[in-house]
């Protein structure tokens, strides 16, 4: 089993992504869940939400303790919020920030870094501030088992083409780094 922590604030669309994920990999077959949690419920509070993926039917319905990955779209939760408490060896995190990915300070466990400026594209492509389909696109690229012509219909149908297109430029654009004993 995958386990992905998602990270973000109110208007972003967090949960709008992960539920996109969720559907997307549930019509490829594939048994996923998402369970959201939700502090202050207010536009800018951090949000945060569990994801599943697995081959066969899922019953843990708890939050993820120690996930395989990180999803953050905001990368100024960092002062907020211990993104990479629990995470397992051999992690990845995705992440919305100008850096490169081999600027990211990530722990050791951490040896995929995504890094893509989701924001700038969605203010280029959608003409606001909302990073969610432009992460999923860099998601998407990072771990192939996600069917990216799948998922990007799904956003397209339900967010419209500029959306489709964010998240086709999340694809292309990211910029992802692998360590291996700690170096990039």
């Amino acid at each position: 089993m995958i386990e992905i922590r998602f990270h973000g604030r109110g208007g972003q669309g967090t949960v709008n992504a992960a539920q996109m994920l969720t559907r997307s990999l549930v019509q490829d077959g594939k048994y996923a869940q998402f369970i959201p949690a939700f502090g202050v419920e207010r536009k800018g509070s951090p949000v945060y939400g569990y994801f599943r993926l697995d081959d066969r039917e899922i019953r843990q319905k708890n939050q993820v303790y120690y996930p395989n990955g990180v999803i953050v779209l905001d990368d100024t939760l960092f002062k907020e919020v211990d993104i990479y408490k629990g995470v397992k060896e051999n992690s990845f995190i995705v992440l919305n920030t100008k850096l490169m990915p081999e600027e990211v300070q990530a722990p050791l466990q951490i040896t995929d870094i995504a890094a893509i400026d989701a924001t700038g594209i969605a203010r280029e492509i959608i003409g606001g501030e909302i990073p969610n389909t432009v992460i999923l696109g860099a998601l998407a690229r990072l771990k192939p088992e996600i069917n990216m012509e799948g998922l990007r219909e799904l956003i397209t149908e339900k967010y419209g083409e500029k959306n489709g297109l964010a998240f086709q430029a999340g694809y292309d654009r990211v910029k992802i780094a692998k360590r291996y004993g700690g170096q990039i």
